[in-house]
């Protein structure tokens, strides 16, 4: 299976999109922590279909707007991992959740949700989707921002374009 990479301008820096040509499979920001861990090691540089439709959300997206459409995910990633990256695509757009309320949907009533709280945070830093997949909506129990792959500057510069602020400076 070939897999594809292409670059998008953002206002946080270059994005990396990889896509297998049928799904989207990646996001980075370039220079973020755990950049590209799933790509192989030889790829193409080209612009496929579910990269389009990436770069037209991001589109929408950087301009203060909530995109509508839905793209063909399809990160790689354990079992759990995935349960975590499927309970982050249900925090709506503007809104934010804490890991331990993440961890409590997904551990149920069976496991304790303090050290489950801890493999969430995991599976968040590892997301290989960057803000498709919304990590950057996870804070801490308090509230504050706590880490991002990306940089905290970049978390708080997507939140404040989600909840409506003006776009900041980098």
């Amino acid at each position: 299976m070939s897999i594809y990479v292409y670059d998008y301008a953002s206002p946080l820096g270059t994005l990396a999109i990889a896509s297998d040509g049928q799904n989207v499979t990646g996001l980075w920001i370039e220079g973020q922590k755990y950049q590209g861990p799933t790509l192989p090691e030889t790829y193409e540089r080209k612009r496929v279909p579910p990269i389009a439709q990436t770069e037209r959300w991001l589109d929408t997206y950087f301009a203060g707007k909530n995109p509508a459409m839905t793209l063909p995910l399809m990160p790689a990633g354990s079992d759990f991992r995935q349960s975590v990256w499927r309970a982050l695509l249900r925090v709506l757009y503007g809104e934010t959740t804490t890991y331990g309320s993440l961890a409590a949907r997904i551990a149920g009533k069976e496991r304790n949700v303090l050290a489950m709280a801890r493999a969430v945070g995991g599976a968040v830093g590892h997301n290989p989707i960057s803000i498709l997949i919304p990590c950057h909506r996870v804070v801490g129990a308090n509230g504050k921002l706590t880490g991002y792959a990306g940089g905290l500057e970049r978390k708080r510069w997507l939140l404040e374009l989600e909840q409506g602020a003006r776009r900041p400076a980098l």
